[in-house]
């Protein structure tokens, strides 16, 4: 590819980045309206089968915002085995390299509630959705830990991202014990979700005109499930938790790198 051409299909993707934000604003004002039933106490947004409907809205959106970022040539994506995703008591971890990877997950992880945080229900064009699907605010509190062991325990998935943020520029990851904490008071099966992203983009900080020359290639890996049990087994819950955040950033470290 010459230089010309190349100079053009970057300024082609900007283009479609910068589209990309536009749409999803769109899609935010549509989920208000979509969503006002159970916003405005209508409806009950409590109950399980009204988090049910209004997730299948979130991920139906979110897929066909995903769709047209990839059919306009903005990204790529790969994500393969998403039935694995959403089983009951499930928690699913995974890394978290850019701004849409939630989009991403929420997309594709069928029926997953989900720990948001807590300054997203200042963002007019998410706070909806999340008080609608019933997603947890991550506000630094305990409360916040039983509320994700309770949903384990009731039947759902819960999908965290233990950093807690987007990877810094280093590419050091840097998980937090909370999740682990969650897995070993109230999973069934921890199933790791490992995020490539070639080249680096949408990152904390980052401008959004900022992209790379190559065109942002997104890889979804979902590992071997993890059972609990055998890392709390005849341990306090202190020194399991610790242990299993530490093999849990390991293995994350190392399929990175593949």
């Amino acid at each position: 590819m010459n230089r010309f051409t190349a100079a053009f299909w970057h300024k082609w993707r900007l283009l479609v980045i910068a589209s990309g934000y536009v749409v999803f604003g769109l899609f935010g004002v549509v989920v208000k309206i979509v969503l006002l039933p159970y916003t405005s106490g209508l409806l009950d947004p409590s109950l399980p089968q009204n988090h049910k409907r209004t997730r299948s809205i979130i991920q139906f959106l979110w897929r066909q915002f995903l769709r047209y970022i990839r059919l306009m040539g903005g990204i790529n994506y790969r994500f393969a085995g998403q039935d694995r995703l959403g089983l009951p008591g499930q928690l699913i971890i995974a890394n978290h390299p850019s701004l849409l990877d939630v989009v991403f997950m929420r997309g594709y992880a069928r029926q997953s509630n989900c720990i948001v945080k807590q300054s997203l229900l200042d963002n007019p064009f998410l706070n909806s959705a999340i008080r609608a699907c019933g997603f947890i605010p991550n506000d630094g509190s305990a409360e916040v830990i039983d509320r994700a062991v309770a949903a384990l325990q009731g039947g759902q998935s819960v999908l965290v991202f233990p950093e807690g943020t987007r990877t810094g520029d280093d590419n050091v990851i840097r998980f937090h014990r909370g999740a682990c904490a969650v897995a070993l008071r109230g999973a069934t099966v921890i199933t790791p979700v490992i995020i490539r992203m070639r080249p680096r983009c949408f990152k904390r900080n980052q401008p959004w005109y900022h992209i790379p020359h190559e065109k942002v290639n997104y890889e979804f890996i979902i590992g071997d499930d993890i059972d609990p049990t055998q890392w709390r087994s005849g341990k306090p819950m202190p020194v399991a938790t610790r242990q299993l955040n530490a093999y849990l950033q390991t293995y994350f470290e190392r399929e990175l790198q593949k």
